[in-house]
Formats: C-alpha cells, structure tokens, sequence
C-alpha cells in the first residue's frame, strides 16, 4: 500500500509542479508533511538544506529521501526502502519525460505547430504560475517554526553581505557557514 501512495503522491507532483525544484517544494511538503505524515516539518526543513547541498534537482532529492524514509517507517528492510526511493524518483520523473516528449515532438514539426495557435497562450498562462509556486516555497522556507533564531539570522545575513560585496564563491560560504552553525550552536 505505502508504494502505491508513493507512486501516486510523486506522479501527481511531477503532473501537475511546474517551474522545476523550487516551484514543486509547496507540493512536496504539503503532501509529505501534511497530508501523510511522512515527515515532520522541521525534519522536512532539513531535508530541504540536505537536497539542496546534494548534487542534482532538488525535487528529485527529496523525493528519493522520502520514499526511502516512508518505506522505512512503514516496517519494512532497508533494501525494499531503497526500493522506495527509486520508485519515488522515476514517478516524479515520469510525467515531465512524457510531457517533453510530447511538446517536442509538436515543436519541433513546423506542419503541427502552425495547426496549435493556442499553445504560446498556454506557456504564457504558466509563467505566472510558476512564480507563484517558486514564492509558496520561499514562504515554506520562511516559516518560523522552521527557520528563524537569532544565530541563524546572523549567518544569514553575514552570507548575504559577504556573496553582495566580495564576491565569495558558494563554496567557501557553504563550508564557513557550516562551521559557523558549528560553533554557534
């Protein structure tokens, strides 16, 4: 049963999350925290810094972290969670591949292009969508239960001051912000 939840909860997400990673997050959480409980949220908060330090989308992160966590917590070993978490990933996948296989093909055929006059209305209908996706998320990464103390604030705003003044590659900013919380906390 967990694997069909899974398989339909990330197909959905992949359908219907426009706008890539940042836009799917407010889908993610909404689904994974509220509605099956998954993740509590300030584990999914973590989720989110861990998937996006990892190399890769950061949908596709967290959607292979959280189908290996829900398969876990579900009972069942830890090769079947493994399991979960590529199955997770392929469903968040799925939808995006066939819908780009689609409006290639469309796209790239002058003959069926000039027969959809009604397609640039519809990519212009989601541009406004994505942004609001992309700021539900931003907000999602706002919320005080998640987010905000004063140290936390502090090496925020020092990393904000030093990458619009110096410059500094996010590398470096990364590990010195690390070792910050380090010693801060």
């Amino acid at each position: 049963m967990i694997f069909l939840q899974l398989c339909y909860t990330f197909f959905k997400i992949g359908l219907f999350g426009f706008g890539g990673g940042y836009a799917m997050l407010s889908l993610i959480e909404h689904e994974v925290v509220h509605r099956y409980g998954w993740l509590s949220a300030s584990r999914f908060a973590d989720l989110i810094a861990i998937s996006q330090m990892t190399p890769g989308a950061i949908s596709i992160n967290c959607a292979t972290y959280v189908g290996y966590e829900a398969v876990l917590q579900a009972g069942y070993p830890v090769f079947v969670a493994i399991l979960g978490s590529i199955l997770t990933s392929l469903a968040l996948c799925a939808p995006s591949l066939a819908l780009m296989i689609l409006v290639l093909k469309f796209l790239f055929d002058p003959k069926r292009r000039a027969r959809l006059p009604y397609l640039q209305p519809v990519l212009d209908g989601l541009k406004p969508a994505v942004v609001g996706l992309i700021f539900s998320s931003a907000l999602l990464l706002l919320n005080p239960q998640n987010f905000i103390d004063w140290r936390s604030g502090l090496i925020c705003i020092v990393a904000l001051a030093a990458v619009l003044s110096k410059k500094i590659s996010p590398v470096y900013l990364i590990l010195l912000s690390g070792l910050a919380g380090y010693l801060l906390y």
